[in-house]
């Protein structure tokens, strides 16, 4: 785990603090540095695994979590996190953005949802914006695409199976490898 200081005052009392959940360690340092720069104490995990550990040391108020963390669903860790702080802001990050995936992690207490890639900048101004909506947003006329609701589907059954391509090609009636290189298409 990395754990950076602020410009202290020891304790981290009064200065926000971040929990980087992300198994890309290379993108999770440059994250944690950035944040750093920002004034927040930062601590970065792999998984699961060890989330309950960091968030007993970090205390965070702030949370980023990739939604696929190797073969774990990043979900899981929204769900616990807001478990333990219902306050706690929670942008999710993914690659492979679908809509059923936004609606779950929203549910599960995320107040935020990014597309990859995503800089800090992002992330701070979704921290800032959660629980806002905009109403004038405008609305996209064109209907969904046939490719981007198979998308959907597919995700959705892989999130429901806990991101397990087997499982996921056996709900949906198709073969392990022909879902394998629908994914790879997906730049899973």
């Amino acid at each position: 785990m990395s754990d950076g200081g602020g410009d202290g005052d020891g304790d981290g009392q009064g200065q926000r603090r971040l929990l980087i959940i992300e198994d890309d360690a290379m993108f999770a340092r440059t994250l944690a540095r950035s944040f750093e720069r920002r004034g927040y104490r930062v601590a970065a995990i792999a998984g699961p695994a060890e989330l309950e550990a960091a968030v007993a040391a970090l205390r965070p108020d702030h949370a980023v979590v990739d939604l696929r963390l190797g073969n774990a669903s990043g979900l899981t860790c929204v769900e616990r996190l807001h478990a333990i702080d219902p306050a706690m802001r929670i942008v999710v990050l993914t690659g492979f953005a679908s809509i059923a995936t936004a609606v779950e992690a929203v549910k599960l207490g995320a107040t935020n949802y990014l597309s990859k890639p995503a800089n800090s900048d992002d992330i701070e101004a979704a921290f800032e914006a959660s629980g806002t909506g905009d109403a004038s947003v405008e609305l996209d006329a064109a209907p969904t695409s046939l490719r981007t609701l198979e998308w959907e589907h597919i995700h959705q059954t892989l999130a429901d199976c806990g991101f397990n391509v087997s499982e996921a090609a056996r709900r949906l009636g198709m073969h392990r490898r022909t879902l394998a290189r629908k994914l790879g298409k997906r730049h899973l």
